[in-house]
C-alpha cells in the first residue's frame, strides 16, 4: 500500500490519494468499478434513476457550454455527450487514468474536451460555462476542498446558468440504511467525508462564494431518490453584482 501511495501521490490532492486511491487511482480498481453492475450495486440499485434525473434537469438547462466536473464511473458521460450533440462536452479530472477512461467512452473524441485540472483551482476563464454537472463529487471531499470547488463553480458559471448537483440527500436519520448501525458504519467508513457533507449547508456555501463574483444562486428544483437518501438539485445563477458590492461595503 505504501508503494502504491508513493507512486500515485504526485500532483494529486492529499485526501484523494490517502482515502480513495483504491477506488479512483489504481488501474485495476478503475477497470473493476467501471462495470455498470458494480456501480449500480454501490448506489443500492439507484444509478439509472440518478443518471436519468440528472439528464432530465440538464434538458432544462442552457447547453451552450457544459462542464462535467470530474469523471464518474458508469454511463453518465456518454449519455451527456449524446444529449449535448452537436455541441461538445467539457470534462475535467485530476487523475489521468480517469480521463483516459472517459475518453474511451466517447464515440467521437471530438465530442469530449478532456483536461486535467484540480477542481479547487480550475484554469477555465470566469463565466466560461452555461451549465456544470457535479455527480457524486462533493461528499468525497473535506470541507475546505468542497468550499474551494464550489467557489470555482461560481466563478466559471455564467449568470443565467445552471449547476446540477447529484449527491446524497440531507442527513437521513429515518432511512433504514442510516438507522441500522452496521450499514451506517460501513457507508461512513468507505466515505470518510460523508458525515461532514451531511452537515454542510451547500446552498449557503454556494451563495457565499457566488457573492464574491457578483452572483447569487437559487434552488430551481429538488428531486429526492431512494426515500431521500439521494437528491438531484438544480441551482440557477443570477447576476446581483451591485447588491454584493453594497453588502461588501457595509
Amino acid at each position: 500500500m505504501f508503494k502504491l501511495y508513493r507512486d500515485v501521490k504526485g500532483g494529486m490532492p492529499g485526501y484523494l490519494v490517502r482515502h480513495y486511491w483504491w477506488a479512483y487511482l489504481w488501474p485495476k480498481a478503475v477497470w473493476f468499478f467501471d462495470h455498470q453492475m458494480i456501480i449500480n450495486a454501490i448506489l443500492f440499485g439507484q444509478y439509472k434513476k440518478l443518471m436519468d434525473a440528472t439528464l432530465l434537469r440538464l434538458e432544462q438547462a442552457p447547453l451552450e457550454s457544459v462542464l462535467q466536473l470530474t469523471c464518474v464511473y458508469g454511463s453518465l458521460t456518454p449519455n451527456l455527450i449524446q444529449r449535448m450533440k452537436p455541441l461538445s462536452l467539457h470534462i475535467t479530472d485530476v487523475a489521468p487514468v480517469q480521463l483516459a477512461l472517459a475518453k474511451s467512452k466517447a464515440a467521437d473524441q471530438h465530442d469530449l474536451l478532456a483536461t486535467r485540472m484540480n477542481t479547487e483551482s480550475l484554469a477555465y476563464k470566469s463565466d466560461s460555462f452555461s451549465a456544470i454537472v457535479l455527480f457524486f463529487l462533493l461528499h468525497e471531499m473535506p470541507h475546505e476542498a468542497r468550499a474551494h470547488t464550489l467557489s470555482e463553480t461560481m466563478r466559471t458559471l455564467r449568470a443565467g446558468g445552471s449547476l446540477i448537483i447529484t449527491e446524497y440527500g440531507v442527513l437521513p436519520e429515518t432511512h433504514l440504511l442510516y438507522r441500522f448501525p452496521l450499514t451506517r458504519w460501513l457507508i461512513t467508513r468507505l466515505e470518510p467525508f460523508l458525515n461532514s457533507y451531511w452537515h454542510e449547508d451547500i446552498e449557503a456555501l454556494l451563495n457565499s462564494a457566488a457573492c464574491i463574483f457578483g452572483k447569487q444562486v437559487e434552488v430551481v428544483s429538488h428531486q429526492n431518490i431512494f426515500c431521500s437518501f439521494y437528491r438531484v438539485t438544480e441551482f440557477r445563477v443570477m447576476d446581483i453584482s451591485e447588491r454584493c458590492v453594497e453588502k461588501h461595503d457595509a
